[in-house]
């Protein structure tokens, strides 16, 4: 009886259209994005493995970025380019990627890699898009380098933009509050030495509310010891728990609490009474114990506005002074020269951040190049 009702199921799905037998078999399979576009697109066997390979040239890369992050440029059939970019990340940080191109039907595949050793690099995949999405976010558990690797389909054929920055995971605790009411960090000596300061302090006048930095549950609030007034605020998804002392008073909550409700008003009851009014910020994880909060709440710049687009995109470009400087950054400063070319020499455009051109050398290196040693072939 069960093997007549499976084998109805799937009659019912191929007389519903291939498309929900597709679904019904990732379901137990669970492809891989590229696995589907493969699938769904007919894509042979061949060129899937010629446009797959070429991803391996993303591993060879040393271009570094700072985040935010902006670059604008165009996907051209059967080019196989790849684009490949390093970032820090700091625990409690998510990143976030966003491309845009002229039309939904383009795909563009996105993953993120930790790298993991040094001397010989290993990347682990961490997360990747969804088969026909061009978003991406991933909050970062440790501090570590990630390698970004974004690649279109084989027939792309668009202007494009990658918009990448990284956010705290956590709202700022102190209502209004900015980096700069951060005076005392994670780390700085207490008692003479004895110990160490665990967590941050943020100043702020006395009543200013304290909010609850994510959504949580109150679990202790009182007042006792070093932290006087205190509340403990339980961050069930991360599976830690947020500590708020010195309050010059807790207010009338328990429960639940949503993200940005008040829970608390700023003070300096307990060991801070000789200190102006401050939260004492703190996040505790099971045994691991107290882990530097910074991240979680430090406010990062975002990209306001979209990246300038090119009046005319070209295919390459030729080096018009007598030397040139290919960087691992998109800047002179702080930046790694990577290799040094000479007039004339040509190089394949990816794309444009501010006054630099992305490229990558007909050796297959990727890196950057300042727009006055170019021109468009």
């Amino acid at each position: 009886m069960k093997q007549i009702k499976i084998l109805s199921l799937f009659l019912i799905l191929i007389i519903s259209g291939c498309s929900q037998v597709n679904k019904a078999s990732d379901f137990i399979t669970n492809p891989t994005s590229k696995e589907q576009y493969k699938r769904d697109y007919k894509v042979s066997d061949e060129l899937f493995t010629i446009w797959e390979n070429s991803a391996e040239t993303a591993f060879q890369d040393s271009v570094v970025i700072s985040l935010p992050y902006a670059e604008t440029g165009k996907f051209f059939p059967k080019s196989f380019s790849v684009y490949s970019y390093e970032i820090e990340l700091q625990p409690g940080e998510v990143f976030n990627l966003k491309v845009e191109t002229d039309s939904t039907k383009h795909l563009v595949f996105v993953e993120l890699f930790e790298k993991t050793g040094d001397t010989i690099p290993n990347f682990e995949k961490v997360k990747s898009t969804e088969f026909q999405k061009k978003n991406l976010s991933f909050e970062a558990e440790k501090a570590a380098t990630y390698k970004v690797v974004i690649q279109p389909e084989i027939e792309a054929n668009s202007p494009f933009t990658f918009k990448m920055e990284k956010n705290p995971a956590y709202l700022f605790p102190v209502s209004a509050g900015v980096n700069a009411n951060v005076q005392s960090y994670w780390g700085a000596n207490r008692d003479g030495g004895a110990r160490s300061h665990e967590g941050i302090d943020i100043f702020a006048k006395r009543g200013t509310p304290v909010v609850a930095a994510t959504n949580g549950s109150i679990g202790y609030k009182g007042e006792k010891g070093l932290g006087g007034k205190q509340v403990w605020l339980r961050d069930r998804k991360r599976k830690q728990s947020l500590y708020y002392a010195h309050l010059d008073s807790i207010a009338d909550v328990s429960g639940n609490v949503k993200r940005g409700d008040t829970i608390g008003f700023v003070g300096n009851t307990g060991n801070a009474r000789t200190t102006p009014p401050h939260l004492h910020f703190g996040i505790y994880k099971g045994y691991r114990g107290a882990i530097n909060p910074l991240h979680f709440v430090y406010q990062t710049s975002l990209i306001e506005t979209d990246a300038e687009r090119m009046d005319s995109i070209p295919r390459n470009l030729i080096v018009n002074s007598i030397t040139a400087n290919l960087r691992n950054k998109p800047t002179t400063s702080n930046s790694r020269i990577l290799r040094t070319l000479k007039a004339l020499d040509t190089i394949q455009f990816l794309g444009k951040t501010n006054e630099w051109f992305h490229i990558r050398t007909f050796a297959n290196k990727a890196s950057y190049i300042h727009q006055s040693l170019v021109r468009p072939i």
